[in-house]
């Protein structure tokens, strides 16, 4: 379902959750009447709180439409939650009847407006009208971004790290534009170790200081090494939770000042992970082609397309091929059920040469031609991308769940 307004008027986009299928039923027959809302995905249960954020960092909807009536305990907390969200999303409530008590209680727990059956189109216009103003979009356009890229492994040790170190400074060495490599693994981050920087601050600090980054803070916190800005991890393991709106605002700050903003992470399936990719214009899933990792990466691609990841947001690249494994690009893309973007040579002594030396790889040898490959394949698709102003509408496709 994805259902566009023809009027004037700005379209609400929404995020529709209703276990009540017969209630979702009725309201979303009044859709084409109204021409207010555009449904970006149909839940048909109650998401765990981490899956309605990841869920609300992919699709950005305006409002969601919450059925409160199914199990009114759930729904209000879910309500605190999205509405705690930074920036927060408001919350419509859909019910089965104009219940006072449940309106009360919507309105307590942050509920912006309150919708029932029959689903009036008279009643729902002044609703309508109420929520077009808190969601009015802004008059002046964005400003250009840099692109976010990320790399993650579907099974450690596959060479994520390495490759988004070596693709960050391909790319320089390509582009000439500025480039920021992120270590966004916070309990084993590597990348500041093998480049042989030193540094007093980390990732954790840009968190902890994410609502006053300025040029001053920013430039005590990344480290330039050999043409590329490096925010590394820190250097011992930290385990807390970051917030996801914290972790919004240091991407946001880094888009606005460098072009390419390459980000190692750890493996898929981690939180941290999922709340990033949501904001990448690209995501890299590192295997290796050992039956472990291959089949990894195949529930890797599954996860993905259960959060509503469309397959051109995000690309398989095998590293560290070797012919005799018996294993072929035709064949792995069969496993996965979709195209293999690129595959590495295994080339250990020079990768073993570089990060000794904390130096980056060169195009002499089989592996640096490779990566640089992968950097100008990069490099010219999401120019092309952003050229034809396709880019930024790269979204979660619609999912029914």
């Amino acid at each position: 379902m994805n259902l566009r307004n023809t009027g004037q008027e700005h379209e609400i986009s929404a995020l529709l959750i209703v276990p009540d299928r017969e209630l979702a039923r009725q309201f979303t027959a009044t859709v084409p009447q109204t021409r207010a809302f555009q449904i970006l995905a149909d839940l048909k249960s109650y998401p765990p709180q981490q899956t309605l954020e990841i869920r609300v960092r992919q699709l950005r909807p305006n409002i969601i439409l919450l059925d409160l009536a199914s199990d009114p305990e759930t729904a209000e907390s879910l309500i605190r939650f999205a509405t705690s969200l930074n920036p927060p999303v408001h919350v419509v409530c859909l019910h089965r009847s104009k219940d006072s008590e449940a309106i009360l209680r919507s309105l307590r727990a942050g509920a912006s407006e309150f919708l029932y059956a029959p689903f009036e189109i008279g009643v729902q216009q002044e609703a309508i009208s109420r929520l077009r103003r808190l969601v009015k979009p802004e008059s002046s356009a964005p400003a250009e971004r840099g692109n976010i890229v990320v790399f993650s492994s579907t099974k450690p040790g596959s060479g994520a790290s390495t490759l988004a170190t070596q693709t960050a400074f391909a790319l320089k060495r390509l582009t000439g534009k500025r480039v920021l490599l992120a270590d966004f693994d916070l309990m084993g981050g590597t990348i500041g170790f093998y480049l042989k920087v030193s540094h007093s601050y980390s990732l954790v600090d840009a968190f902890q200081h994410a609502e006053h980054l300025d040029p001053a803070l920013w430039s005590s916190l990344a480290v330039h090494c050999g043409g590329v800005d490096i925010l590394p991890a820190p250097g011992a393991p930290y385990a807390d939770p970051v917030e996801a709106g914290r972790l919004n605002l240091v991407l946001d700050y880094a888009q606005r000042i460098y072009e390419w903003v390459i980000v190692d992470l750890p493996a898929i399936f981690h939180r941290m992970s999922l709340m990033t990719i949501s904001e990448a214009d690209r995501v890299f899933l590192v295997s290796t082609s050992e039956l472990p990792s291959l089949h990894l990466a195949r529930k890797a691609i599954n996860l993905l397309a259960q959060l509503g990841f469309p397959k051109e947001r995000f690309q398989i690249v095998v590293n560290r091929v070797n012919k005799r494994d018996g294993i072929g690009a035709t064949d792995m893309e069969k496993l996965f059920k979709c195209p293999v973007y690129a595959s590495l040579p295994n080339d250990y002594f020079s990768l073993h040469r570089v990060v000794t030396l904390g130096q980056p790889l060169t195009g002499d040898g089989e592996l640096g031609r490779a990566i640089e490959n992968l950097a100008g394949k990069l490099s010219g698709s999401l120019v092309s991308a952003h050229g034809s102003g396709i880019l930024r509408q790269m979204r979660p496709a619609l999912l029914q769940a």
